[in-house]
């Protein structure tokens, strides 16, 4: 062979293994996360998605976690900016931007995590997605926590234990309700809950009994008591960079979806779910006062006349939405059943 036809065949090999590598290249997606490693959503959420990512893209797309210390609202613009490619956050902690999904945040709905976060879905999909909210974003997924509960450092024997007490809140539906409870409202992320019980600016906090644990609540509580519905919960949104997304073929953007929507949705409102039993049997191991109300208590009946109507409320403050809101609550109701 002569030494043209050899370069020439070199050349020809190289150009195929080139293609090769291109054609093999990896697209690393960069999730913005902000809890603690032992919340359930680093813990489960993340991992989860990432490995069915993977799968979906047969390896096209990967996902890397990176830790975000600042304050979670922040994770919103980030994402929309392009400093990061997914992120979550508190659709409260923007305040009067995401109204529509507070939905999922009316006291005495939700007692299954899973089931409002699967409803939560169906409901944005059907009736809020022509508003807009997520306008600069690509939604993945939206859940909620498992029902939040008091965790406090005073005993609640009656529902007046609480008026005047300083609670931290995330804001949302829940303020509605602290209002009621003639609470003072410390709005803080919930990252910020240990802290301000240790140095006592405040007196306790409305969450879900995990934080027990992933938050080390049970260092700086003393008692939790737990309403058989819970008290509230809270949206969170899993949204993309939209310029991410549209840069990905076609292919792998349904393969993303294929394992995000409802499916991741209702994944991460289930690990919420469990991982909020877990913490209170982490709060009874550490000698909190761990009170677990049944329907029939004053404290119970009381707390359901306070709420009564805080669905209207939810009513009135998205009527300039442009949505079927009752429609959307009916829904939200029947979904949340199945």
């Amino acid at each position: 062979m002569s030494k043209i036809k050899t370069t020439l065949l070199g050349l020809a090999l190289g150009c195929v293994a080139s293609s090769a590598v291109l054609a093999q290249s990896t697209t690393t997606l960069r999730v913005a996360t902000w809890a603690p490693n032992s919340n359930p959503q680093n813990a489960v959420v993340w991992p989860t998605w990432a490995k069915w990512v993977e799968e979906a893209t047969e390896g096209r797309v990967d996902v890397e976690i990176i830790n975000y210390t600042g304050h979670p609202k922040s994770i919103f613009s980030g994402v929309e900016d392009g400093i990061y490619d997914v992120g979550f956050s508190v659709n409260a902690y923007l305040s009067g931007r995401f109204l529509l999904t507070s939905i999922a945040e009316i006291p005495g709905e939700t007692i299954d995590a899973a089931s409002a976060s699967s409803a939560l879905w169906r409901v944005q999909q059907e009736y809020f997605k022509p508003a807009n909210e997520y306008d600069g974003l690509t939604l993945l997924g939206m859940f909620v926590h498992a029902p939040g509960q008091m965790q406090t450092t005073f005993p609640v024997n009656r529902l007046e234990d609480l008026k005047g007490k300083k609670i931290r809140l995330g804001g949302g539906m829940v303020n509605e309700l602290a209002k009621r409870l003639d609470v003072t409202p410390v709005i803080a992320p919930a990252s910020k809950s240990y802290e301000m019980l240790q140095q006592g600016i405040v007196e306790g906090t409305f969450l879900p009994t995990g934080e027990q644990k992933s938050y080390r609540l049970a260092e700086v509580t003393s008692d939790l008591t737990l309403f058989p519905n819970g008290l509230y919960t809270t949206v969170f949104s899993i949204v993309m960079n939209p310029y991410t997304f549209d840069q990905l073929s076609e292919q792998d953007q349904k393969a993303i979806m294929s394992v995000s929507g409802e499916k991741l949705s209702r994944m991460a409102g289930k690990a919420w779910q469990e991982d909020a039993t877990k913490g209170i049997a982490y709060a009874q191991e550490n000698g909190i006062n761990v009170v677990t109300l049944d329907k029939n208590d004053p404290r119970v009946i009381e707390m359901g006349k306070l709420t009564k109507g805080i669905d209207q409320v939810w009513l009135d403050s998205v009527a300039d939405r442009q949505v079927d809101a009752k429609g959307a609550l009916a829904a939200f109701r029947k979904y949340i059943k199945e």
